[in-house]
């Protein structure tokens, strides 16, 4: 059982209790409570849906002083930045270090752009780009490729733009003859792909199709197999240092025009990110490139690995139960043929009679997301193993439970 340590006073300053004179609680991990965290709450479901990349905190623990941000009252009150800008210079140039140690992706010759996470980041990518053509009467059409990431949906949906609407899967239209070269086409592409964690590649092309390229896992998941070279990409915060609740992510863009068009859209939505997120930032990424990535990167990549062998051995022996395979790669950072660590195991439930697998998880108290969530079949379901270690133990115990009950010999497990 891990229990999270007051490492510093002022961390938690925003924790309950505080303004009432009270001492910080202890933050426990799901299912646990009491005043040190000990007690482990009777028939509590595991949480396997949340994203939240909490198997980080061990690292950053270990690096409380060096990423530590202390801001005096005084300071970074402006709305911008002294050349007049939301944008911190500094933080811009540590990123593009980072892209360049790691070798993930290329940044000369592009805009880097900020934005709250790589949500608003789409969003502002989708909305330019869907107006790069706007004497066309109908809207683009905005496609993908199954399974694919929710908010995609959930965004242009929610949003209903004249200018936009959500057509489903990338193939699904290729097939169907309706690729025409007229009609306004863009294209988004999740490599390494939330939720099964394949490297995916454009599905369409042409003079009426534009791609925006979504990388926010494209660190120590997957094998990095080369720089990724394109037009517009984006990446999170949150899936590089764990950071989720910072909110940031970035954008590398080629095109001016564009570029500007997706500005405009930040500074209208939220005038900018968060001075005080990217002197946050600024620090957490100072850290990983001082030693070119190499701590960060043998953590998330060991923790991982070790996780996926537990879940293989689990599930090997199920005929119940099903995960993707991914053959292994040539990564450029580690140099040498390494296994993909996917975010989240993309299960499926292989009797015929299993028609929701979300449900079946749900009986046996793992809350996953259904794999509906994601255009695919309720067949589908995707549990997140980059939670804290006592999650993903818990998440561990209970498939142990679940696939004890086909009966096949449980003395392996």
């Amino acid at each position: 059982m891990m229990q999270k340590k007051l490492l510093l006073k002022v961390a938690f300053v925003d924790g309950l209790g505080v303004l009432d004179g009270q001492k910080p609680p202890c933050e426990c991990n799901n299912c646990y409570t009491g005043k040190d965290c000990s007690v482990l709450l009777k028939d509590c479901p595991v949480d396997a849906n949340s994203g939240d990349p909490l198997f980080l905190e061990p690292f950053w623990m270990r690096q409380a002083e060096s990423s530590a941000v202390l801001v005096s009252g005084w300071h970074m009150m402006s709305y911008i930045y002294q050349d007049g800008t939301y944008v911190s210079r500094e933080l811009e140039k540590v990123i593009r270090k980072l892209h360049s140690v790691v070798g993930n992706a290329v940044t000369d010759n592009r805009f880097v752009i900020f934005g709250s996470g790589t949500t608003q980041l789409l969003a502002a990518a989708v909305h330019a780009l869907s107006l790069t053509n706007s004497s066309l009467s109908s809207p683009a059409r905005l496609l993908t490729s199954i399974p694919y990431y929710s908010m995609y949906k959930d965004q242009a949906e929610f949003f209903n733009s004249a200018h936009l609407k959500f057509e489903g899967d990338a193939s699904a239209w290729k097939q169907s003859g309706r690729n025409d070269n007229i009609t306004q086409v863009i294209e988004v592409v999740t490599s390494p792909n939330n939720p099964d964690g394949k490297l995916k590649r454009a599905v369409l092309n042409g003079p009426n199709v534009k791609t925006v390229h979504d990388y926010a896992y494209y660190w120590y998941f997957t094998p990095i197999t080369h720089p990724v070279d394109e037009d517009l990409s984006l990446f999170s915060l949150s899936k590089t240092t764990g950071h989720a609740g910072s909110r940031f992510g970035w954008g590398l863009v080629k095109d001016k025009a564009i570029y500007e068009k997706m500005d405009r859209y930040i500074r209208l939505t939220s005038m900018g990110v968060s001075k005080d997120t990217q002197l946050h930032v600024l620090e957490l990424l100072k850290v990983v490139v001082g030693d070119g990535g190499n701590e960060i990167f043998n953590f998330g990549y060991g923790t991982l690995k070790k996780r996926w062998e537990i879940l293989n051995k689990i599930l090997s022996i199920s005929t119940r139960f099903s995960i993707q395979t991914i053959n292994p790669e040539y990564c450029n950072y580690f140099k040498k043929v390494r296994k993909f660590t996917p975010s989240y195991a993309w299960v499926k439930c292989e009797r015929p009679e299993d028609t929701n697998c979300y449900e079946i998880f749900r009986a046996a108290k793992i809350t996953g997301r259904n794999g509906n969530v994601f255009g695919s079949e309720e067949r589908f379901v995707r549990l997140s193993l980059i939670r804290s270690q006592d999650d993903f133990d818990q998440l561990i115990d209970m498939l142990k439970k679940l696939v004890s009950e086909e009966a096949v010999g449980t003395d392996s497990i």
